[in-house]
This record gives structure tokens, C-alpha cells and sequence, in this order.
């Protein structure tokens, strides 16, 4: 039999008093964020389809939270330096980021030295969007297919030059993956974020790029790139004509994803918050109908669901970095 003495009451009633006021003061962080300004990091330069995308997501945030939402671009390293800001942020819910493969599943098995561990420092909130890489060429580049292009690069080895968004980019993996499948070699150009590795194939500083859909389809549209093909498995709807890598090289994927992460340790109705809203945006009719006419694929997944993917994406491409023998010092 227990027997409960005036000690061990009082004992019980302190902690009871504790866990109400704990779940009080959760009530209340949740009710009273956001009560200033939030930071959405773009680990890019401005232009760039996460740029894009941040700006979107960023401006009906603001609307629904009440409160502005400021999109920050801080490019460099192939989106690590963006990260690691927000890696070392308060827990607040006031820094938060809108990221891409690169810096979050690629990073850690190209460098080193990361200050920051991606699956332990970094809280998911929800997978926003899968959107298409094109395979785009300057038109002075006679290649109109993935095989022709195999084909003109095989016969000039080293000769062709593809941009992407830097060492470790979506773009970047996209081309070193055509390289592998294919036996080409092709050499790499990296820069500071999408817009300017698309900038260097409109010029034609470089030859070719594997940039995502909603940045180069504008160009392609006006005729100043010419699409080759995607990188998802399958078609995209906004190009249909424009056939996938895997039909030529099968088993070629290589389409990027965006999604929202937070420092981890912010407060979990704050991230529950933060979820369901952009969750909203996600699902309105306006912006499903934004995103769908850019080739993005619109989502908005629980944070549990981004988190198991993000450990997917680690596994997957950590082979591919491991294989093509890529490192960053």
C-alpha cells in the first residue's frame, strides 16, 4: 500500500502546478508569436528559383502572420553560409530559411568541416514544392538531345563547360551525374546561386546548365536557351515536349526540392504554427495555380514527413558524392 505523506503531496502539487504552467506558457508562445518581424534566410543570390520561391512563400506568410516577413539572401558555398545563420540562430522562430538539397543532404558528405550538422541542428517544418531541373544549352550548341549532346560531348572531351549554383548545387550533382551515366566529361562552372549560373548559358560563357525549372523556363519560352530534357523521372507538364533524361540514360533522377527549416529546439507550437500557415499558402488556389504554371509541384508535408525525407536524401545522394569521388576542403 502507498501512503502519501504531507511531503510527497506537496511534492505532487508542485509538480502538477509545473506542468500547467508549462502547458500554459506553451498556449502562450504560440498565441503571441510572431509579436515582431520574422528572418526568411534564402541561402542564394536573389533570382535564383529558392529566391523565387522564398519571395512567394514569404509575402502571404506576412499576410498571414501579421507581421512582415523579411527575405534575406545570403548566398556563398553552395547555400552553406545561408544555413549555418540559421544553424546558429535562436530558437526562436524568428530566423527561419527556405532551403534545396545542397545545403541540408549534399553538404555534409562534401566538406570536411561543416559548423553545422544538418539533421541535428536544423528543425524541418514542411516540404513546399519538387520541381524539375532542365537540362538547358545555349542555341548556338547544336546538340536537341540528350543523345546528340552525349554524342558532340564524347567527341570533344573536356571541352564543354555546365554552370550551376555551385559546388555540391542540385545543378552541380545533375551534371555529375549525366557524367557517370553517360561516360562524358564535361567540366564544371560553379557560381554564387541559379540566377547567375543561368545568366552565364544566356551569354554563353559556359555551354550548358541543369538549372530548375521556374528560373529557366522563361528563357526557354523566349527562345534564348534551348530545354534538352528534365531531370525528374518523368515529363513535366509546362513541357511536354521536352522529353526526361531517363529516357535516354535510365534511372536518371536528379530533380530538386524546396522546403522550410528552422534552428532546431524552436518551440514546437511555433513550428506546428509555421507549419499549418504556410501549409494554407501551399494549398490556395493562388498559389497552386502560381506554382503549377512554373513546373513546381506544389506540397506541403508535416515536419515529420520532411524529416524522413531529409534523411532519404542524405543517404542518396551521399552515394552519388562518394562515387563521383567530389570533396570540398
Amino acid at each position: 500500500m502507498i501512503r502519501f505523506t504531507p511531503d510527497t503531496r506537496r511534492t505532487g502539487a508542485t509538480l502538477l502546478s509545473l506542468a500547467l504552467l508549462s502547458g500554459l506558457s506553451a498556449t502562450a508562445v504560440a498565441q503571441s508569436y510572431p509579436a515582431k518581424p520574422v528572418r526568411l534566410i534564402s541561402p542564394y543570390a536573389p533570382g535564383g528559383g529558392t529566391d523565387i520561391l522564398a519571395r512567394l512563400i514569404g509575402q502571404k506568410l506576412s499576410e498571414n502572420l501579421g507581421q512582415p516577413v523579411i527575405v534575406e539572401n545570403r548566398p556563398g558555398a553552395g547555400g552553406v553560409i545561408g544555413t549555418e545563420i540559421v544553424a546558429k540562430a535562436p530558437a526562436d522562430g524568428y530566423t527561419i530559411m527556405l532551403a534545396s538539397p545542397s545545403p541540408i543532404v549534399v553538404a555534409p558528405h562534401l566538406h570536411k568541416k561543416l559548423a553545422y550538422r544538418p539533421l541535428n541542428d536544423l528543425a524541418p517544418i514542411t516540404l513546399i514544392s519538387v520541381v524539375p531541373a532542365v537540362l538547358a544549352v545555349h542555341p548556338s550548341l547544336p546538340a536537341k538531345s540528350v543523345k546528340e549532346l552525349v554524342a558532340f560531348a564524347k567527341a570533344r572531351p573536356a571541352q564543354l563547360t555546365f554552370s550551376s549554383s555551385g559546388n555540391g548545387g542540385t545543378g552541380h550533382l545533375a551534371g555529375e551525374m549525366l557524367k557517370m551515366m553517360s561516360g562524358v566529361d564535361m567540366v564544371h562552372v560553379p557560381y554564387k546561386g541559379t540566377g547567375p549560373a543561368t545568366t552565364a548559358v544566356l551569354s554563353g560563357e559556359v555551354s550548358l546548365s541543369f538549372g530548375n525549372i521556374i528560373s529557366v523556363l522563361p528563357h526557354v519560352k523566349g527562345g534564348r536557351l534551348r530545354a534538352i530534357a528534365v531531370t525528374t523521372p518523368k515529363r513535366s507538364p509546362v513541357l511536354p515536349d521536352v522529353p526526361a533524361v531517363a529516357e535516354t540514360l535510365a534511372g536518371y533522377s536528379a530533380g530538386p526540392w524546396y522546403g522550410v527549416l528552422a534552428p532546431a529546439g524552436t518551440p514546437q507550437e511555433i513550428i506546428s504554427r509555421l507549419n499549418q500557415e504556410i501549409v494554407k499558402i501551399l494549398r490556395s488556389p493562388e498559389v497552386m495555380k502560381t506554382l503549377s504554371a512554373e513546373g513546381a509541384d506544389p506540397i506541403g508535408s508535416s515536419p515529420g514527413e520532411f524529416a524522413n525525407l531529409l534523411k532519404t536524401e542524405t543517404e542518396r545522394w551521399g552515394k552519388v558524392v562518394r562515387q563521383a569521388g567530389m570533396k570540398i576542403d
